[in-house]
């Protein structure tokens, strides 16, 4: 998977407004790996099946997550963060 540029839905900016400072330093650490290397296991980077089906999801703690749409030419949209309730949101 290669990431030329990472764009962020409105709804992605507003959780992350809502995330506690800490959590989102760990994001910002979190997408500097993910732009250096995409498939670092750390990620734990995975296809959504289902009804969200097309979107992946990453991993920034044990608890929260990234959920992002990859376009036809490389660029990733940051669409949700947070718990396992943002699935239920897309």
């Amino acid at each position: 998977m290669l990431v030329s540029a990472i764009l962020y839905h409105p709804a992605f900016v507003r959780d992350v407004k809502k995330l506690d400072k800490k959590i989102v330093e760990r994001a910002g650490k979190m997408e500097k790996v993910f732009r250096a290397n995409p498939l670092h296991p750390s990620l734990r980077l995975h296809q959504l099946k289902g009804s969200l089906q097309g979107l992946w999801s990453m991993s920034i703690t044990e608890k929260i997550r990234i959920i992002f749409s990859r376009m036809d030419n490389g660029d990733i949209v940051f669409l949700s963060i947070g718990h396992h309730d943002i699935y239920r949101s897309w």
